[in-house]
C-alpha cells in the first residue's frame, strides 16, 4: 500500500483550518461537531491521549471515543458491525482485509507511521538471552498471540532465523494484545518478551530493551496505516468531523506527537 501524500488528503471540510502546524481560529473550533469512533492498535494508545486532547481544544464540539487493542480483534469488531469511523491499525495485513470487504474507504488509506520489535526483559533482571537469535535460552517468553500484528511480526523473524519450531517447544505466555505482552515482562511474570520500540519506551523504568530484530528478518516494514470505515450509522455531522480528525492525524502537529513517542513518520520509496 503506497503512501500517499499528506497535502493531497486535505480536501474539502478536511482543509479548513488543518494545514500542517496551524492552529484554527477559535471562532472555527465550533464548526465540528459529534462523536468519531476510532479504533486503534494498543500501541498507539499513550500518542493518540496526547493527540486527542490536542484535537479537541480545537474543536470542543467533536468528542474522540477510542477503542484500543489488537488490530486483528478491531478488525472482528468492524466486521461484526462495531460503530466505527476510523481504523489506525498495527498492520497493513488487517486494513487490507477491510479494503476487500469494502468497510474501509479504500481510497483513504495511508501508510502513516513506521515502528520497531525489540526484545525485551524486566529491568535489572538477569538473563542469558542476548538477542532474538538465542531467545530460546530463556525459560519463558511473552509473545503476543497470532491474531496480534507483533505477534506476526514476532514469528515472522522466529521463522526467518530458523528457530521458529524450537520457540514453539518453549514455555509461552500468550497475550491478547502487545500491552499485555508489556506487562507480563514489566511484572517480571516472563523473562523475555517482544513488543514494539514504542511499547518498550513507554515503560522505560520497568523494562529494558536486549536488542531490535536482526537486519533482513522482516519481510516488510512495521507499518501503521489509517483509512476511514464506512460507518452506515454516523450521521453527516460525525462524518464531517471523522474527516477532519482523519486529517488530523497527518498534519505536523500530530505527527511531532507521534515522534516523540518513538514512532517514525512513514516515507515510500518511490
Amino acid at each position: 500500500m503506497k503512501k500517499k501524500m499528506i497535502a493531497a488528503m486535505l480536501t474539502g471540510v478536511m482543509c479548513i483550518g488543518l494545514m500542517p502546524g496551524n492552529v484554527m481560529a477559535a471562532s472555527d473550533s465550533d464548526e465540528l461537531k459529534g462523536d468519531v469512533y476510532a479504533f486503534i492498535a494498543a500501541s498507539l494508545s499513550n500518542s493518540m491521549e496526547e493527540i486527542q486532547k490536542d484535537f479537541e481544544k480545537l474543536h470542543p464540539e467533536v468528542s474522540i471515543k477510542y477503542n484500543a487493542d489488537s488490530s486483528g480483534t478491531l478488525q472482528t469488531q468492524i466486521e461484526s458491525g462495531a460503530p466505527c469511523d476510523l481504523f489506525f491499525s498495527a498492520a497493513d495485513k488487517q486494513m487490507n482485509a477491510l479494503v476487500d470487504e469494502e468497510l474501509a474507504d479504500k481510497d483513504s488509506v495511508v501508510d502513516l507511521l513506521e515502528n520497531k520489535v525489540v526484545l525485551i526483559k524486566p529491568k535489572d533482571s538477569e538473563t542469558k538471552v542476548t538477542g532474538f537469535e538465542n531467545i530460546t535460552q530463556a525459560e519463558n517468553i511473552a509473545l503476543a498471540g497470532e491474531d496480534v500484528p507483533v505477534g506476526q511480526y514476532a514469528r515472522e523473524i522466529f521463522t526467518n532465523l530458523g528457530i521458529m519450531d524450537d520457540v514453539e517447544k518453549m514455555e509461552v505466555n500468550e497475550g491478547r494484545n502487545v500491552t499485555e505482552v508489556l506487562t507480563a515482562v514489566s511484572e517480571g511474570s516472563n523473562e523475555v518478551g517482544i513488543v514494539y520500540a514504542t511499547d518498550a519506551a513507554s515503560m522505560g523504568d520497568s523494562v529494558e530493551i536486549i536488542a531490535e530484530s536482526p537486519e533482513d528478518s522482516l519481510d516488510t516494514p512495521v507499518l501503521y496505516p489509517i483509512g476511514l470505515i464506512k460507518n452506515e450509522s454516523a450521521d453527516d455531522d460525525e462524518k464531517a468531523a471523522a474527516e477532519a480528525f482523519y486529517a488530523y492525524l497527518q498534519t505536523e502537529d500530530a505527527l511531532k506527537v507521534f515522534e516523540e513517542y518513538g514512532f517514525t513518520p512513514y516515507v515510500a520509496e518511490h
